[in-house]
């Protein structure tokens, strides 16, 4: 069987997060090798989520906790890759601990795992809201812009991918880029990877709260443009473009 890592980055989720250990672990142990694990990444939560998941570890035997210093959803996903990679995972899965993402939604992903190297969900509706459905396809379209590639959804979290291919890109992101799965949804369609999008439900936050920010996003957008334009300028270096549309 195949050595799955299920990453799950973790801020102040203690209203989520002992169901979410308990769904993922399930998955873990149903669909992975004895060797696979569920990791939640603690990212420097101020809530008792860290005791919790401590806790939870007397009960669940493929359950790793990462605890890090503060340093946002992007820098926790960067280090659950990481450590996925160097202990050898064969396949990386990313998901959130927010309960928006539906652990029964997995299987499919996992059946076509032999089939294409990444499969990514798409999110067709937004329980978290219409604002946020404009941020997405914002972004959306300023990847169009600037590297010519069209997908409908680049940064749903629910995503498996092979670790060798993560591999293959995470090199080319700075240690805690903010926006990784947006960038790696990029290389994989810009590079022309065997990718295929899949549609996922996803609902509104289990527990909880998650204001939209105008504020942050404003300034995450525009120092993603910024970005961005590095990024264009390295992957010209690289070869240029292979293909430009994504299977969805």
């Amino acid at each position: 069987m195949d050595k799955l890592f299920i990453i799950i980055p973790a801020f102040n989720e203690s209203a989520n997060i002992e169901l979410t250990v308990l769904q993922w672990h399930s998955v873990a142990v149903k669909y992975g090798s004895e060797a696979s694990k569920l990791v939640i990444v603690n990212d420097g939560s101020t809530d008792d989520t860290l005791s919790k998941l401590c806790e939870l570890k007397k009960s669940y035997s493929r359950l790793v906790v990462l605890n890090k210093k503060n340093g946002g959803h992007g820098s926790a996903v960067l280090h659950g890759y990481r450590y996925a990679i160097k202990n050898k995972a064969d396949y990386i899965f990313q998901t959130d601990s927010d309960g928006q993402t539906l652990p029964s939604e997995f299987g499919k992903f996992w059946a076509r795992r032999n089939r294409c190297d990444a499969v990514i969900g798409r999110r067709l509706k937004r329980g978290d809201g219409f604002s946020r459905k404009i941020v997405e396809d914002v972004v959306c379209l300023i990847l169009f812009v600037i590297f010519g590639i069209k997908v409908r959804d680049a940064n749903a979290p629910f995503r498996l991918m092979k670790t060798e291919l993560v591999d293959k890109y995470i090199r080319r992101l700075p240690k805690n880029y903010n926006i990784p799965n947006i960038m790696f949804t990029t290389f994989f369609v810009y590079y022309g990877e065997s990718v295929e999008f899949l549609p996922i439900t996803f609902k509104p936050r289990r527990g909880g709260k998650n204001k939209l920010n105008y504020k942050k996003i404003a300034v995450i957008g525009a120092r993603a443009l910024s970005d961005f334009a590095g990024f264009r300028k390295d992957m010209k270096n690289h070869g240029g473009k292979r293909c430009a549309d994504a299977n969805v």
